[in-house]
């Protein structure tokens, strides 16, 4: 059975819509619990893939979280050795990075739930494919990352040019949160909801509004995810 490493920032931040996807394609995954100091594996021989999920850390600040420098070559290692790449959030801002985009600080945090519109490169890729046009999606950041080069952009929203992309035919970004469940957000507001407040975010009103967009939102996230992982088990 093919394994996929989980590089996972903080505790609420798990797989969430994700480990079903993968269940359906039979493949097992490992948590890399970054936020309990486990070690960053050197490299991904014998791995079927590498997932990178969300976190607080900021890709600009490697002397503060000098760990995410060990991501990014285990990142690079995943990349020379063409295996799938999922990143979330964080780990799109980390793939970005590794890439050898700038990541930096948007002009306002993107939090709560907004519209993120297809590209026309989407219609044809292996990810996106059969997805909406637009559609609303959890967001929660406040970093930002140009285009990686010769990456393809796949989606963007009205405060961000790029909220998913391509590079190569295994590497995914999305800025975008398609694996939100009510668990994951639940326990992000009750941790974080303190400072939404104190920047005139109301995270409980982001609870509420979610009733309306989740059931949209796991399809969206099935197709996504079960498009990324139907292919991994038996490579």
């Amino acid at each position: 059975m093919a394994k996929i490493l989980v590089l996972q920032h903080h505790p609420a931040e798990n797989l969430g819509a994700i480990a079903d996807a993968l269940e359906e394609a039979a493949l097992a995954w490992q948590y890399v619990r970054v936020f309990d100091g486990h070690p960053i594996p050197k490299d991904v021989k014998g791995l079927g893939g590498l997932i990178v999920m969300g976190g607080a850390e900021t890709v600009y600040q490697l002397d503060r979280y000098p760990y995410l420098r060990d991501e990014m070559a285990l990142i690079e290692s995943a990349l020379r050795a063409d295996k799938p790449i999922l990143g979330v959030c964080l780990g799109s801002q980390l793939l970005a990075a590794a890439l050898g985009s700038k990541v930096r600080r948007g002009e306002q945090r993107e939090i709560g739930w907004y519209p993120v519109r297809m590209s026309d490169n989407a219609k044809d890729d292996r990810l996106m494919r059969g997805l909406p046009a637009e559609f609303v999606a959890a967001h929660w950041h406040s970093d930002v990352f140009d285009l990686p080069q010769d990456a393809v952009t796949l989606a963007s929203s009205d405060e961000t040019p790029v909220q998913a992309y391509r590079y190569g035919a295994k590497a995914y970004g999305l800025l975008f949160h398609a694996e939100m469940t009510s668990e994951i957000l639940a326990a992000l507001v009750s941790e974080f909801g303190e400072g939404l407040k104190r920047v005139g975010i109301d995270g409980d009103a982001m609870v509420i509004e979610a009733e309306k967009h989740f059931a949209t939102l796991r399809r969206i996230g099935d197709t996504i995810f079960g498009h990324w992982a139907s292919p991994i088990q038996g490579t």
